[in-house]
């Protein structure tokens, strides 16, 4: 077997998979088909098997649905540096805000309990520079042992491991806390191990899968990013296996003329063979993917990480597009808050004569979320409570 280094395979596949990555997300889409027939040539999937499983307590949208918490202060950024205790204050803000409660402790354990496995999904694809911030997981870390969950509960993750290691996420940076990616290296730069397998395939669980009638042919440069070729997208064993529940911490960044969010975040982040979807599937791939049980039914909390974020060129990191949202988000609706946050990208985008005004393609996956229940996508039916600080 062909053995990968990594800036051998950097340097070949990854300007062209960030390119393939970003290229389609603004193209307009039609309605998610729940059925077997499929509308105006879109690719069947195999979402009926995600609607047939039952749902649970904590299956999306959540304990509130179309709710979502907002705080602002001007004071989180500094120098251009974040500031730690405001945006730790600033997610207190947003979970009392969320959940009504009085007490930090008991607006976390609405969520969470002692003896939960508990994952962070953070979303470091667009390195050190605009990647999920640790100011803001620190301080989720920090409030959720003040309310009585140990370190050796949480599992920082995302789809890759070595780019959780380029942002920062480490065992050296978070003691005592697991940090683990669905794609894998070993210390030599390598990504296939001695039995000739990628170290992605023994992170994959095919009992769990994301089919879609579209095929991934990849070269071995691309492969180690895509773990498997054909027509399954499989689910990492992170979400199917290893966690009870999931805390969502996106970043706030634009994705072409809409945004990646809470619902890319996680439904890219969690299954394989993501390629040879974004050109016709990018809409059903965000939507389909979070309404299977794995996430559908773990994810209890959603956290935007508002403070810096981008408004063009995203989901990329281009400083020149750079900029400082100084925002929290908090919503148990994944669709909800992508709908919130999707505003605050527009607002932003109109100021800088990006463009005039929203599309409706730009909330086609959220209208698909919303079609399966995930979530609500009518702004005329999200109650946002703000409060704003300086």
């Amino acid at each position: 077997m062909n053995q990968v280094n990594r800036r051998n395979f950097l340097r070949l596949a990854g300007a062209g998979a960030a390119a393939a990555a970003a290229a389609p997300m603004a193209q307009a889409v039609n309605t998610v088909t729940i059925g077997t027939d499929v509308q105006q040539g879109k690719p069947a999937t195999n979402i009926e098997d995600a609607i047939k499983v039952p749902r649970n307590a904590n299956s999306m949208p959540g304990l509130y649905p179309g709710r979502v918490a907002m705080s602002k202060s001007t004071m989180s950024v500094k120098d251009n540096a974040i500031v730690e205790k405001e945006v730790y204050d600033m997610i207190a803000r947003t979970m009392l805000l969320l959940t009504e409660e009085k007490k930090l402790k008991k607006a976390w354990r609405k969520f969470v309990s002692p003896g939960d496995r508990i994952g962070l999904k953070v979303n470091p694809v667009a390195g050190k520079s605009l990647s999920t911030s640790h100011e803001v997981v620190r301080s989720v870390i920090a409030q959720l042992e003040e309310s009585g969950i140990k370190r050796s509960q949480l599992t920082i993750w995302d789809r890759r491991e070595f780019e959780l290691t380029d942002a920062g996420f480490t065992p050296e940076n978070y003691p005592g806390i697991r940090i683990v990616g669905t794609e894998q290296m070993d210390k030599e730069g390598l990504y296939y191990g001695k039995d000739g397998k990628l170290y992605g395939e023994h992170m994959i669980d095919r009992d769990w899968y994301y089919w879609a009638d579209v095929e991934g042919n990849y070269d071995e440069y691309t492969m180690p990013y895509m773990v498997n070729g054909g027509k399954y997208s499989y689910f990492t064993r992170i979400v199917t296996q290893d966690l009870d529940k999931i805390i969502n911490i996106p970043i706030l960044k634009n994705a072409g003329m809409t945004v990646t969010l809470a619902l890319k975040n996680l439904a890219y982040g969690s299954i394989s063979n993501t390629g040879r979807l974004h050109a016709k599937l990018w809409n059903e791939t965000c939507a389909q993917v979070c309404a299977f049980a794995p996430l559908r039914d773990k994810v209890v909390l959603n956290i935007v990480d508002g403070i810096k974020g981008c408004f063009n060129g995203g989901p990329g990191a281009n400083p020149q597009f750079f900029c400082d949202y100084q925002t929290i988000l908090a919503a148990t609706d994944p669709v909800a808050v992508d709908r919130i946050g999707y505003e605050i990208v527009l607002a932003k985008r109109i100021a800088e004569g990006l463009q005039k005004e929203g599309t409706p393609a730009a909330l086609e996956f959220m209208r698909q979320a919303e079609s399966l229940s995930l979530g609500v996508a009518d702004r005329a039916r999200i109650d946002l409570r703000e409060t704003v600080t300086g």
